[in-house]
């Protein structure tokens, strides 16, 4: 497989209200990063959600891959997580539970890492 060079940025805000679109976020995410693309999620909203350890376990329709073994393959493909902190707390979730990957940040530290080069970007 030929190893891909632009970052890809997926950006998104549903959490599992609407598990169809978090899967397909995910299969995107999931596909840029085992393509070698560098690969940020940057969850918001709902989304930040998310980054809990024990949320996305959800199944979101028949033949639908299992949201637990999507995030477990973008771990393993080295994709990482910005959540919005904002979003974060006004849900009052817990700073210690975040998954593999995930770190608190908004949308300086999103444009640090995009970087002069730029990056594809999705948003679901």
């Amino acid at each position: 497989m030929t190893v891909a060079s632009g970052k890809a940025v997926v950006s998104l805000i549903t959490g599992l209200e609407d598990a169809e679109r978090v899967t397909v976020a995910f299969l995107v995410a999931v596909g840029a990063a085992e393509s070698g693309r560098p690969t940020l999620m940057f969850l918001t909203k709902e989304a930040a959600r998310l980054a809990v350890a024990g949320v996305a376990t959800a199944v979101a329709c028949e033949g639908c891959p299992p949201l637990a073994a999507l995030i477990a393959r973008y771990a393993a493909a080295g994709g990482r997580y910005l959540v919005c902190p904002i979003c974060f707390d006004a849900r009052h979730l817990d700073k210690g539970a975040l998954i593999d990957g995930a770190t608190l940040g908004g949308t300086v530290p999103m444009w640090e890492w995009i970087g002069d080069a730029g990056a594809t970007t999705f948003s679901y």
